[in-house]
């Protein structure tokens, strides 16, 4: 009587999808079924559709990298219509094109109980992000909207974005990382943030929305006061367009988690987040990795880090930081922090000597708040490392607090 049973890559195809057939009907309290990995295909998302049309306990639907095509997203969508019991469909990685797409929207407008669908690393473009744009509009339970990686483009974009507008529901998340958006797709995601009061977590990662993009995104930021995460990770924005976004924070105080990796910001993005981020904004995440900053970006992110109380979780990976960025760093952690918990300078070709710092300040700050420390992937020999074995021993012996170091 499993709650939850994963057949997760277990070479399971149609023909043994058929006996679930009595398992199903007689298991009442079977309420996740994970069946990713397996070779279900088209032929095995029919048998298994037919068993779920009349199936009341399982609420969770997971077929994930399971070769389905468009006959097996007709297949689940004719189940949809009647199945009144699942809230959560995963479909990631498959092979469902434009009609498969414009079947799952069909269903949609019949489907009142579904809160999660997972479309990521299928084909719909532009024609599968219209077919649902158009189903949007009537629908009224969808909360969690996962479409990265789909080729959606400008085009597409801007028919979603006018379905979510109309959308009667209360939609919390919108994945359209990696769909090939341009600054001209920003605009018309910008236009729905901007008129939006449920999206909490909205992901622009792995598109191409750049400065000009990043301001259009900044400016629907000042009239929107429910997004707590945004990710703009791997965007091709500068400095200009960081400087947009860090103005925001000025008097935002809902934003919580900020994903800025991948963007060559350089030292004077950072200068304009550091600026804000010292006295202002509500911050708790902030990720900055492979950003270019450099070891005068870390000074500048280092002096914010003695005034600033939110910053938990700070990724500084990959910013050719060098001793120098790691010194600028450790100077601010002999001082502070009592709200920094994790600190992530991996990938920074970091010698001893930063080595050194950073294990001196963790020595001499009894208040030190750090409890994960990331330095791997970096140019310690056994002295620098030991160094910082040394001071996590120091601060376990003197305050009983444990720090985990990756060497």
């Amino acid at each position: 009587t499993a709650e939850e049973v994963s057949f997760a890559a277990n070479g399971i195809t149609a023909a043994g999808l058929r006996a679930f057939d009595g398992v199903l009907q007689s298991n009442i309290t079977l309420k996740t079924l994970d069946l990713s990995g397996n070779l279900v295909e088209d032929e095995g998302a029919k048998c298994l559709c037919d068993i779920l049309a009349n199936n009341s306990s399982i609420e969770k639907l997971q077929l994930n990298s399971a070769n389905l095509g468009d006959e097996g997203a007709k297949a689940i969508a004719e189940m949809l219509k009647k199945n009144s019991s699942l809230r959560v469909l995963e479909l990631n990685n498959n092979m469902i094109e434009y009609s498969g797409f414009s079947s799952l929207a069909g269903a949609l407008l019949e489907n009142n109980s579904i809160r999660n669908i997972h479309l990521n690393g299928n084909y719909g473009g532009a024609l599968g992000a219209n077919a649902l744009a158009k189903a949007l509009e009537s629908n009224k339970s969808l909360r969690e909207l996962h479409l990265h990686g789909n080729s959606i483009g400008d085009e597409g974009i801007r028919s979603l974005m006018a379905g979510l507008s109309s959308h009667k529901g209360k939609l919390t998340l919108l994945d359209i990382g990696n769909n090939s958006l341009t600054a001209k797709g920003a605009f018309h995601v910008s236009e729905y943030v901007r008129k939006c009061r449920s999206l909490l977590w909205l992901n622009l990662y792995m598109n191409d929305i750049g400065d000009e993009g990043a301001e259009k995104i900044a400016a629907a930021l000042k009239e929107n006061r429910s997004i707590t995460t945004l990710d703009l990770g791997g965007n091709n924005i500068r400095a200009g367009g960081v400087n947009a976004v860090a103005q925001v924070l000025k008097d935002n105080l809902v934003i919580t988690t900020l994903e800025l990796s991948y963007n060559p910001i350089g030292p004077d993005g950072a200068k304009a987040l550091a600026e804000v981020l010292k006295f202002h904004g509500n911050i708790k995440t902030l990720k900055l990795g492979w950003c270019q900053i450099g070891a005068k970006g870390a000074e500048f992110i280092a002096d914010a880090l003695k005034y600033n109380t939110t910053i938990s979780i700070l990724d500084l990976r990959a910013n050719g930081l060098r001793d120098e960025g790691a010194q600028s760093l450790a100077r601010s952690l002999k001082v502070v922090n009592e709200a920094l918990t994790s600190l992530d300078l991996g990938f920074n070709e970091i010698r001893d000597d930063g080595a050194f710092a950073i294990a001196q300040a963790l020595k001499s700050n009894d208040d030190v708040a750090v409890t994960s420390l990331n330095i791997a992937s970096n140019f310690l020999t056994k002295f620098g490392q030991g160094a910082l074995a040394d001071a996590r021993d120091h601060v376990l012996e003197m305050t009983e607090k444990e720090i985990n170091i990756f060497l």
